[in-house]
């Protein structure tokens, strides 16, 4: 497939990790995928600590480092591989330049949970057949695949067997009939989830049915960063960085007539936060 209107290196120039054949296949059949271990220890610490610092103890940090993508966290936002997977299943090439991601962050929160919280709540699902400008619709011809509103977990802790991870209805972003309730109860067995390392990313489409769980490892929490990512002229989510942590990101628009006519540039008069 061309890439040559793809970024090659993230925002600390390194190398962008591009999918493999298996990863592009297993991602548009499941509808998600775990990519594991992106983190030593002493960086996860780093990040760690000022994610525990942003959720209790804010007001201790300084300006530029009270956000969940602010100080050491800065690094989630744009991990080699995970824009190597937005590049492949996200991008808009048109928009695209070396110094231009074709993909837009949208929003993110932090979760830290203790054995016994529960969320189960299942939403999503079926989105392949949702209109053109929900950013929810899953896309696809031969050989590529568009995958709208696109969540990023990052795991800080371990997520071990039984430790209540995310769910997935794997390939119902593809469903055709609506989802019957006696199929995805808490105990159906079409429920999927996964086991990784701290310092793991899992990324799936929004198109798909998922749904949090209950924590059950009463000796780690659980601690993780959800964080959204859209095509580049559209917004979901309300949250913004703050100016202090995030300069800016270009305007949230396509092209119109005008000189650039294309959404490809930063200045005073096309910024966003």
């Amino acid at each position: 497939m061309d890439t040559e209107l793809l970024p090659t290196t993230n925002a600390d120039g390194l190398l962008i990790v591009p999918m493999t054949d298996a990863q592009k296949y297993i991602f548009d059949l499941k509808g998600w995928i775990c990519l594991s271990d992106l983190f030593d220890e002493e960086q996860l610490d780093r990040i760690r600590q000022h994610q525990m610092d942003f959720l209790y103890r804010r007001d201790t940090l300084p300006p530029e480092e009270r956000d969940n993508h602010g100080g050491p966290s800065q690094v989630l936002l744009d991990h080699p591989a995970v824009v190597g997977v937005l590049n492949e299943i996200l991008s808009h090439r048109p928009l695209a330049t070396e110094d231009c991601y074709g993909f837009r962050y949208d929003h993110t929160y932090t979760s830290h949970r203790k054995a016994g919280h529960d969320n189960f709540g299942p939403h999503g699902g079926g989105a392949y057949f949702s209109f053109s400008g929900n950013s929810h619709i899953y896309q696809m011809l031969p050989g590529k695949v568009h995958s709208g509103l696109t969540r990023v977990v990052w795991e800080l802790n371990e997520v071990g067997p039984g430790d209540g991870g995310t769910m997935f209805l794997t390939g119902s972003h593809k469903a055709a009939f609506p989802r019957p309730e006696e199929i995805s109860g808490r105990e159906s067995p079409l429920w999927e989830t996964y086991t990784c390392p701290p310092g793991s990313a899992v990324i799936f489409t929004e198109a798909l049915c998922h749904t949090g769980t209950r924590w059950n490892n009463e000796t780690r929490d659980r601690l993780s960063l959800f964080t959204c990512y859209n095509t580049v002229n559209a917004k979901w989510g309300k949250g913004c960085p703050a100016p202090e942590v995030v300069a800016s990101f270009r305007g949230v628009w396509h092209g119109m007539r005008e000189v650039p006519g294309i959404n490809q540039y930063v200045d005073e008069a096309n910024r966003a936060v």
